[in-house]
């Protein structure tokens, strides 16, 4: 997955960044206050029946740098055994409990000022809103009442209200209304809300999911670029109809960029392919981290990935431009597991300096781009996400992981083979636990339907203009931004005007007998038309599905 990045300049000199944690004392000072699913056991893996194991090998021959293989030198190209347990087939499971951790809800400049906010994480429902002190809060979406959503309530003088009965809650999930009641009868104690604790950090809020133990402020990743002087980013959401986990693959795959992205921006060419340097230096109990770049540099890779428990995914770099000044870059990629076949993304691309470039283009512009990105690996990573699912193998028994391009995929499978167990469900490299009640697995639409679909700006497809459909953009990114929000309705409203301009200058046009004013009138309505276009076009960018165009014939 690649995004346009609108911070980095071309640049002849690089070095690598190292990385550091703030102290919790560091974060818990922090003037931007702070901010990360999994109960069931995970089943090690049983070997292929034999029917199965004899389709293992099969007889296509890869040609790399030349040379032909055999079964004795497949060590050479494919990722192997990263330790000496797994070399001797020993498991290695570490204490983990999805509930335990942090997770990424939603940036803090996003929520909405004016009505509740439903989330997931894994199969965890919630609801967030902003009272009228704005401060946070984060319930269980589920009124005690009757069970009905809170997430599909409303805000009444900065206590959340659910829309069934009327019931009211404030602060720590207190009810505080309950209009049926006798004005002499007292709220009852039982009736309030399940809460869970959310702090925000560098403008990502985030949220504590166990009900069992304090939260552990210390947990919550703290990102050293993000605090620097001047640093800027560009950040965005996105909903996407896969599992985090493969999301996090897609994440920590820079192979894939140059053929799926293909000249999405300049720094994507298929031509471009090629070899790639991993270098593992890191490797504990919540992740692993390391430096990758392209072979054929043959110094030390610039760039360094970090991956934290449970989805947390950084790639930095340091960067020295022609007049010696050292800049900063970030891809901060905070994956949120929303259900089976579901997660939610926030991207954050930022820098000490920005390209001159950037400059010239609207924010919007870079957000619609990134989605167009996510779009394009939509198709085949939900089918991925199917096979997985249909396999019921661990991904040892599926992938074939080459040390060339493959590297992080395979240490983030193996990082699920230890914590896996502490997780509602997991795909790891050596073992599997499915989820204990499987779900429809979504996928992006093709077809008649969603060329149609994508013809128009309609929300969601054919007569369902607010039916919400994952495969549309206006629901996988606009609803969460309020920056794309106001742009879309910007445009609505700049293109209703110009076409109500364009039809009265028509008219007069017609009405009118001087040909000076026919001709003014008349190019009046062309230049209208002009800009009902663009404004249509603005509008097509951020409401239609993807369809894909560039296959070769």
């Amino acid at each position: 997955m690649a995004l346009v990045n609108p911070f980095l300049s071309h640049t002849k000199t690089c070095f690598p960044l190292h990385l550091h944690h703030a102290p919790p004392s560091t974060k818990q000072n922090s003037p931007l206050l702070l901010l990360w699913t999994l109960p069931s056991h995970g089943h090690p893996f049983k070997p292929l029946p034999a029917s199965r194991r004899k389709h293992a090998k099969c007889g296509a021959v890869a040609d790399i740098k030349g040379a032909t293989l055999v079964d004795g030198e497949d060590h050479k190209v494919l990722v192997g055994p990263s330790s000496e347990e797994e070399r001797r087939g020993d498991r290695i499971v570490i204490d983990y409990d999805w509930e335990e951790e942090w997770y990424p809800l939603y940036l803090t400049q996003n929520v909405p000022e004016d009505a509740p906010l439903g989330l997931k994480v894994f199969d965890k429902q919630l609801v967030l809103f902003k009272d009228a002190n704005d401060h946070f809060h984060c319930y269980e979406d589920r009124c005690p009442h009757r069970l009905a959503k809170l997430s599909e309530g409303q805000l009444i003088d900065g206590r959340l209200e659910c829309l069934y009965h009327g019931w009211q809650f404030e602060g720590e999930g207190k009810c505080v209304k309950i209009p049926q009641l006798p004005a002499d009868a007292k709220i009852p104690q039982s009736a309030c809300v399940k809460t869970y604790e959310v702090r925000d950090s560098q403008g990502v809020l985030w949220v504590w999911m166990s009900r069992k133990t304090p939260s552990n402020v210390s947990k919550i990743p703290w990102f050293e670029n993000f605090a620097r002087t001047g640093f800027q980013d560009v950040s965005t959401t996105h909903e996407l109809p896969y599992d985090h986990s493969i999301l996090l693959e897609n994440l920590m795959d820079p192979a894939h960029i140059p053929i799926s992205h293909d000249r999405t921006d300049w720094t994507a060419k298929r031509e471009d392919a090629q070899p790639l340097r991993f270098e593992v230096t890191e490797r504990t109990d919540r992740g692993f981290a390391g430096w990758w770049g392209k072979e054929k540099d043959g110094s030390k890779p610039a760039n360094f990935l970090r991956f934290e428990a449970p989805c947390v995914l950084q790639n930095n770099r340091e960067i020295v431009d022609e007049n010696g000044e050292k800049n900063y870059f970030s891809g901060l990629f905070l994956c949120t597991p929303t259900g089976q076949g579901k997660s939610l993304l926030i991207v954050r691309f930022g820098a000490t300096k920005r390209s001159p470039l950037a400059k010239l283009f609207p924010k919007w512009y870079f957000h619609q781009n990134a989605s167009k990105v996510f779009e394009q690996d939509m198709g085949f990573l939900s089918s991925q996400n199917e096979t997985l699912l249909k396999e019921k193998v661990p991904t040892k028994e599926l992938y074939l992981n080459l040390k060339s391009s493959d590297t992080w995929v395979a240490e983030y499978r193996k990082w699920m083979d230890k914590v896996g167990h502490g997780m509602p469900y997991h795909f790891g490299h050596s073992t599997i636990s499915l989820p204990e009640v499987p779900a429809v697995v979504e996928h992006a639409p093709a077809g008649l339907v969603a060329g149609l679909s994508a013809s128009s700006p309609a929300k969601g497809g054919i007569g369902t203009m607010h039916a919400p459909n994952l495969a549309n953009r206006y629901f996988r990114h606009v609803i969460h931004c309020k920056g794309c929000r106001t742009v879309v309705k910007a445009f609505q409203a700049w293109k209703n005007a110009l076409s109500a301009v364009a039809i009265a200058s028509v008219a007069l046009a017609i009405l009118v007998s001087g040909r000076q004013w026919k001709a003014l009138l008349l190019v009046s309505a062309s230049l209208c038309s002009v800009g009902i276009y663009v404004c249509s076009t603005a509008i097509a960018m951020n409401t239609t599905n993807f369809i894909r165009t560039h296959r070769r014939l």
